[in-house]
């Protein structure tokens, strides 16, 4: 049979076969969406995949290390006095990748008991959903401290869990973000005192002898750096940092 005889057998069948034809094949990203009929149209899931993508940096900010480890990072550069000195696209790419490297086993989890069986049909979208928030509650629930948590039960008037396991997550991420808040300003404040302590003595031995035209902060700073160089600086700030995601 010809091309153009083809076209035309095609062209005189009813549409509602051809719709049906290709509705019982269409999926999208492995998910089968003729088999239940509730699924959600194609064009409808490619507007909340891409709705999703769009609040991805909120989410890698707000619920992963990358919050506290970018606010220990500026804190840093700030008691260093060095201004622009690492540039914020070096400090967020150390916090990325830093970031990647605590919370990807957490993600892996989260892709095997989730996203892999709605792939194979085995689960329903909110089953995937909740078996795969599994391993996001658990890494949530090891650093959102209990005052944090609370605030929020009372906030939402949510009743008391029996166990941490069932604390929804509209509740443990906003205490996360809190409790995350508190330990990156805690390191900060810590991270800020040897160097403040240069910052006096070089403003008292500068006014002491009278040396007023320079500014005590450009004299401090080479001092800064040279310890924090000397004390091996950024190994130990980092180690620290990991050290109490691994903890």
């Amino acid at each position: 049979m010809t091309r153009i005889g083809r076209l035309l057998i095609l062209a005189a069948a009813p549409a509602s076969s051809v719709v049906a034809a290709s509705a019982s094949s269409t999926s999208l990203m492995g998910i089968n969406l003729s088999k239940s009929g509730d699924s959600l149209s194609v064009p409808m899931q490619i507007v909340i995949l891409m709705t999703l993508m769009t609040l991805l940096p909120a989410l890698i900010m707000a619920i992963t290390p990358f919050l506290r480890i970018a606010i220990v990072l500026h804190f840093l550069r700030q008691a260093l006095g060095t201004q622009t000195t690492p540039s914020n696209q070096v400090l967020v790419g150390i916090a990325l990748f830093l970031t990647i490297l605590v919370i990807s086993p957490v993600a892996s989890d989260m892709y095997h008991q989730g996203w892999e069986p709605l792939q194979k049909n085995e689960l329903t979208a909110d089953q995937a959903f909740d078996a795969g928030a599994k391993p996001l509650k658990a890494f949530l629930i090891r650093f959102a401290r209990e005052k944090d948590v609370k605030l929020f039960l009372d906030i939402s008037r949510a009743p008391a869990p029996r166990s941490p396991a069932d604390l929804e997550l509209r509740v443990l991420i906003p205490a996360y973000i809190l409790s995350e808040l508190k330990a990156g300003f805690q390191i900060g404040a810590v991270l800020f005192l040897p160097f403040l302590i240069i910052d006096l003595v070089v403003a008292s031995v500068t006014l002491s002898i009278g040396m007023v035209q320079l500014p005590p902060v450009m004299i401090s700073a080479p001092f800064k750096i040279l310890l924090f160089v000397l004390a091996d600086g950024w190994n130990l700030v980092i180690g620290s940092l990991m050290k109490g995601f691994y903890s």
